[in-house]
């Protein structure tokens, strides 16, 4: 059974703040680089040196998530489909919290949506917005990852910040990664291995978080 108390999260390493790029608002990861949602654009840096590689022009104004393919970007009451290789808007879908929404990430051909004050991780379909089902929290949510299997979710409320593993059913906390005092989680994505990227807010940075080894059952 794992412990609900909340353990300390290890962070191995931060980058930025980026030019231009005063917050940080969304993280994806593109099996190779991590990509920040900032008011300059999309901003891809390499996580071995953190040299910025690419940055495309296009609104972020919360969650960013990436599906082999293509860009999923929250702004203002809609997401934005971004072809990767041209940058290119290609398409475009309601937000079910129109305007509200905060964490973004690509598992299992959907999108998950965080809904940042109304402690709600919506489903939803890429092609129409189309709410699949919802996840309740009980914490503000400000990102969305899975790997896995396992679903975690950021939280930042009352200058407290967490990495929650949920149940993607239930939604009940089977862990918990309580960042330090004043460092806040504005966006998360998994590299598909041992580590999470989290946002940073108006920090502008982006740190790297180790994922903890699940015991054996």
């Amino acid at each position: 059974m794992t412990s609900k108390t909340a353990r300390t999260a290890e962070i191995v390493r931060e980058y930025g703040p980026f030019a231009d790029a005063p917050d940080v608002h969304g993280v994806t990861h593109d099996g190779e680089r991590v990509w920040a949602a900032t008011a300059a654009g999309l901003v891809a840096f390499d996580p071995a040196t953190g040299e910025t590689l690419r940055t495309l022009d296009c609104a972020c104004d919360a969650g960013t998530a990436f599906d082999g393919k293509h860009f999923y970007q929250v702004a203002e009451g809609r997401i934005d489909k971004i072809d990767a290789a041209s940058g290119k808007v290609v398409a475009t879908i309601p937000t079910p919290g129109q305007g509200s929404d905060s964490g973004l990430t690509w598992a299992e051909g959907s999108l998950w949506l965080g809904q940042y004050r109304d402690r709600k991780i919506h489903q939803i379909d890429p092609d129409t917005g189309a709410v699949r089902r919802t996840i309740e929290s009980n914490r503000f949510v400000t990102g969305v990852t899975w790997v896995d299997g396992e679903m975690w979710h950021g939280t930042w409320e009352a200058e407290e910040s967490e990495l929650r593993r949920v149940d993607p059913h239930s939604g009940a906390v089977l862990d918990r990664l309580q960042m330090p005092p004043g460092v806040g989680v504005s966006g998360l994505e998994s590299d598909g291995a041992d580590l999470f990227y989290c946002g940073g807010g108006n920090s502008g940075k982006v740190r790297a978080v180790r994922r903890p080894k699940r015991a054996a059952s």
